[in-house]
């Protein structure tokens, strides 16, 4: 079914007696941070938590269990510190939109309903998403670190990330924050140099800052994706067994470019 995003439309019908609810809504943040876009990003995230909430409080036999994402992006840029799930929340705007997200996910209540929240970071998968771009620079030979390439980058292979979903929704252990993460986080560097082996590309010059800031621009994005980061740990989804696929970056490249 299909809604706004802000208002009940019939959701209550779907909802009530569900065996689990997924919610995996908002405004892509690979986009330029203008007003505009800063209101789009979290009202499209906060409107439609609210929304779900208020269907589900009216149902008379509420989901099982609701799984909510949000985003590393809460730890701010959060140098070389380690952030688990119990880490301090960071500054900045993108810290701000995942906050504003999880408060709303906090008002969500209701008699027996579990809630997980998955927080996760940039996600690696075979369908577009943030490769694409990345390995078109790599074609014209612009596969260099951003910066001064020490930022971290906490990443997860789609395939984990579709095994998480399915772990918070049969698994009644998952219950609270979870970064959903790989375990093996690298720096930009480190990164960009594992993807340009597996596209079998030469090594690139790195990209200053300021040249990273125009590029943004003109691919009409922001440059503090790529020169922010997060060192993260999936500490709760190891605590309770769950095993990757691809925890390290190198076998998860390789199965996404397996003849580059």
């Amino acid at each position: 079914m299909q809604g706004d995003g802000k208002t009940l439309v019939a959701w209550k019908k779907v909802l009530d007696g569900a065996r689990a609810v997924v919610n995996l809504t908002g405004k892509n943040v690979n986009c330029r941070l203008t007003p505009e876009n800063r209101r789009e990003i979290i009202d499209s995230r906060v409107n439609s938590v609210q929304a779900l909430g208020e269907a589900i409080a009216e149902c008379a036999q509420p989901p099982d269990v609701f799984v909510q994402v949000s985003a590393i992006g809460i730890y701010g840029d959060a140098g070389d510190r380690w952030c688990d799930e119990d880490a301090r929340r960071g500054s900045g705007f993108l810290a701000d939109v995942s906050h504003a997200w999880e408060e709303a996910f906090e008002e969500v209540q209701a008699s027996g309903m579990r809630k997980g929240l998955l927080c996760f970071g940039p996600v690696l998968g075979p369908n577009g998403g943030l490769l694409e771009p990345l390995v078109r620079l790599m074609r014209w030979f612009l596969g260099g670190h951003v910066g001064n390439g020490r930022q971290f980058f906490s990443w997860i292979h789609s395939n984990d990330l579709t095994q998480m979903f399915l772990a918070a929704i049969e698994g009644d252990e998952i219950s609270g924050v979870f970064n959903a993460v790989a375990p093996n986080p690298v720096t930009n560097a480190e990164f960009m140099r594992e993807l340009r082996r597996a596209l079998h590309r030469p090594w690139s010059p790195p990209v200053p800052a300021f040249a990273a800031k125009v590029g943004a621009w003109i691919m009409g994005t922001d440059a503090s994706l790529a020169l922010t980061g997060q060192q993260c740990t999936p500490k709760h989804f190891l605590n309770c067994g769950f095993e990757f696929e691809f925890p390290e970056l190198r076998g998860a490249l390789a199965n996404l470019f397996p003849r580059a």
